[in-house]
């Protein structure tokens, strides 16, 4: 039946788990994709079938163009590989497998690209590279969002105020494209390839980068000042923290301001009565956070010539109706609503509760000013107790501020 009613087919089934086995995500990806490819070649009305890849497919170079690079390896091998050898055996030649890629989806997708090409020769087939998929700039709703994926969990734990540090070099290029303008480009895609039936496959970057940058300092600046004016309801601690751009301090930060704490937070739920899960909820976080830091802490450059000239084809009115022009995206704009999607969304914070919500980001505001005072009267105790160099200069700037205030006639006299 399939074979037999389908004219356009849109391939977006995939693991997108960073840290997926092997077995699994060359199963699912490659393997996939194999089979979809051998079904489309069946189906007696196509008109259109659309590849879903990413464009971290080739992470492993800084400049992407629209076009087929050589495999991380032979698609076939791999897939006997998963196909025949022991998962545990896998998952110890992965590093040597997937080599300078980050990840088994990155290292998947590139391989997946390939067996659509080779398999979908003949077929009306497009490839679309989307960059960080992110919440819904205008449709369904501006700022819906249905997963914690991406930047998504980073702001849920920076409101939330789990993460207090990530690591990541604030100026470089965040490739953001809403889900929205990515289902766009998909559908325009798919139109053009079905009307034109170009005689290869044509790829298309859907990135943002080079037409309409953000960088992560204003991820940070935006999710922040959002944040702070339309609070989530229950948090853990005032939301703030920083990025760094040191490994070291970084991992010090962790330990400090989320491990430390999480287990402090825990010994107080146990104290109570209560379910212990900060050390838990750390613990899942910090691993989802070093999957992700590849990506804070590189730059590329896509170039969307393809994804421009098609924008360029449509009428005023489909420009309208599918419209994935990212250059109109105001950013600051676009991460209001991202974390009003986050709040309604993903942690079904009722509008309602916003006011008692920014009462309870005061309370905790005033406990985490408190907490760092003490900190710092803390630290220097120590330092004065451990350094005689601290002491002496500890003595001499008291000593230059009780003759200063000496100098003021009203408080001398």
């Amino acid at each position: 039946m399939l074979c037999e009613s389908v004219s356009v087919v849109f391939h977006s089934a995939a693991t997108v788990k960073f840290d997926e086995p092997l077995k699994f995500s060359v199963s699912l990806n490659v393997l996939g994709t194999k089979s979809l490819v051998q079904l489309c070649q069946k189906m007696e009305n196509l008109e259109a079938v659309v590849h879903v890849s990413t464009a971290y497919c080739n992470c492993d170079r800084t400049e992407v163009n629209e076009s087929l690079y050589p495999p991380p390896a032979d698609p076939e091998k791999i897939l006997n590989y998963a196909e025949y050898l022991d998962e545990e055996i896998l998952d110890t030649l992965t590093p040597s497998l997937i080599q300078n890629r980050p990840n088994t989806y990155t290292y998947t997708k590139a391989l997946a690209e390939h067996v659509f090409v080779k398999l979908g020769k003949g077929l009306p087939a497009a490839i679309v590279r989307p960059s960080i998929v992110t919440a819904a700039w205008k449709e369904p709703l501006p700022g819906w969002v249905d997963n914690l994926n991406g930047p998504t969990g980073l702001l849920a734990g920076a409101g939330k105020g789990v993460l207090r540090t990530l690591l990541c070099y604030k100026d470089l290029v965040a490739d953001l494209i809403p889900v929205d303008v990515a289902i766009n480009a998909l559908i325009a895609v798919a139109w053009h390839t079905a009307v034109s039936r170009p005689d290869n496959i044509v790829i298309y970057n859907c990135t943002s980068g080079k037409l309409n940058p953000i960088h992560w300092k204003d991820i940070q600046r935006y999710g922040q000042e959002s944040i702070l004016r339309v609070p989530f309801r229950e948090i853990i601690w005032y939301p703030g923290g920083s990025f760094k751009s040191s490994h070291i301090v970084n991992d010090v930060c962790v330990s400090l301001f989320q491990i430390i704490p999480a287990y402090i937070l825990d010994t107080v739920y146990r104290i109570t009565g209560r379910k212990p899960i900060m050390v838990r909820i750390q613990k899942k976080f910090s691993k989802a956070i070093k999957a992700l830091q590849f990506f804070t802490t590189h730059e590329w450059h896509f170039e969307s010539n393809n994804i421009a000239k098609l924008y360029s084809k449509l009428s005023e009115r489909d420009k309208e109706l599918f419209n994935f022009n990212i250059k109109q995206v105001n950013w600051r704009k676009y991460m209001e609503n991202y974390i009003l999607g986050i709040k309604q969304f993903i942690l079904k914070d009722d509008a309602s509760s916003l006011q008692e919500a920014k009462n309870n980001l005061r309370k905790y505001y005033m406990i985490h000013k408190a907490t760092q005072i003490l900190f710092y009267i803390v630290m220097w105790r120590f330092l004065l107790m451990r350094s005689e160099k601290a002491r002496q200069i500890w003595f001499s700037l008291w000593s230059i501020t009780v003759r200063l205030l000496r100098l003021v006639p009203f408080i001398s006299s």
